[in-house]
């Protein structure tokens, strides 16, 4: 029995997917990236991942770069029954102690100019930029084209305090 337990242990470490990974850069933590696969000949992707500001000033997430594609942050929204979608070119603030989501329909990354295909299971590495705690590297792990959200099964009460 103990033989058992210690595999399915072993088993369920090893499937712990990167999403539990963590990037740092001064106060700033970034956690659960990961982006959707994109199909052949796509020239957009999107990307998704938890901001922490663990510092007692605002932060600036202000976009970032790729080897694959260009890095912008955009906001999804619905106005009069009409979905929208706009680029921050100023940037996402990440309040002091705060925590932003970027999610489906809501905050994310749009990676652009995409060199090529983001494909299921295969990482995707890009270089955030905050400001004033600087350049991050990331990596986003790469889940299928319709994936949502890792924690699409957690309770609202779990995003108490999340700016979205």
């Amino acid at each position: 029995m103990k033989t058992f337990t210690a595999i399915a242990l072993l088993i369920a470490l090893g499937a712990t997917p990167a999403l539990a990974q963590e990037f740092k850069a001064g106060d700033i933590t970034v956690e659960k990236a990961w982006a959707r696969a994109t199909p052949k000949g796509a020239e957009v992707g999107a990307g998704y991942l938890t901001i922490h500001n663990n510092g007692a000033t605002p932060e600036k997430f202000t976009g970032g770069s790729a080897d694959f594609g260009a890095v912008e942050i955009h906001e999804m929204s619905m106005a009069g029954g009409v979905m929208k979608m706009r680029q921050l070119t100023d940037g996402l603030e990440i309040p002091a102690h705060g925590t932003v989501m970027l999610a489906p329909g809501g905050y994310h990354i749009m990676f652009t100019g995409l060199k090529q295909p983001l494909r299921k299971g295969e990482t995707a590495k890009a270089t955030l930029t905050f400001a004033p705690a600087g350049s991050l590297p990331v990596e986003f792990t790469v889940r299928e084209v319709g994936a949502s959200a890792p924690d699409a099964g957690k309770k609202n009460d779990d995003m108490k305090g999340m700016k979205m």
